[in-house]
């Protein structure tokens, strides 16, 4: 979790640069223009920042806490399992959202109900046989402790 929160706060920075650009380029005068063309170039620039550093196996905050994306034969993951990976991983948030838009429930409801999703699709993994998120099980990677993993290598050498 603790790398889930440090990977916000850099993603926080990536994405009001990005906004700062699609603003300067297409020239915004108001925070609500462009919204949903906006949403879609921010949904892009999260998918090619996972993917590309995914695919080398570890974005920023993930090297941090020494954790590594390997596929099911511990390998490194391609782009294709990276992007398959990013898509699915927005289940976290798109059931609960979509069910509070086609309610049109408050901001208060919407909190909850996220809050509730996100909590709930976590607890699932302690459910999977090898303790994995669905998106992870489903895209064919897992998460490993890359310093467990180098003190193993190092070891058979």
């Amino acid at each position: 979790m603790a790398c889930w929160c440090y990977e916000g706060i850099l993603l926080f920075g990536v994405l009001f640069i990005a906004s700062y650009l699609f603003s300067s380029l297409s020239q915004t005068r108001h925070a609500l223009d462009n919204r949903v063309p906006q949403m879609a170039f921010l949904f892009l620039v999260l998918g090619i920042y996972f993917v590309w550093f995914w695919a080398r196996g570890q974005t920023l905050a993930m090297k941090t806490w020494h954790i590594r994306l390997v596929n099911r034969q511990g390998a490194r993951v391609s782009q294709k399992q990276a992007l398959l990976r990013y898509l699915l991983s927005w289940l976290w948030f798109v059931p609960p959202l979509a069910l509070v838009w086609i309610l049109g429930l408050d901001s208060r409801f919407a909190l909850v109900t996220l809050l509730l999703w996100v909590v709930g699709w976590a607890m699932l993994a302690r459910l999977h046989r090898d303790r994995q998120f669905l998106h992870d099980a489903l895209a064919g990677t897992r998460l490993v402790n890359s310093v467990r993993d180098q003190a193993a290598v190092k070891s058979l050498s």
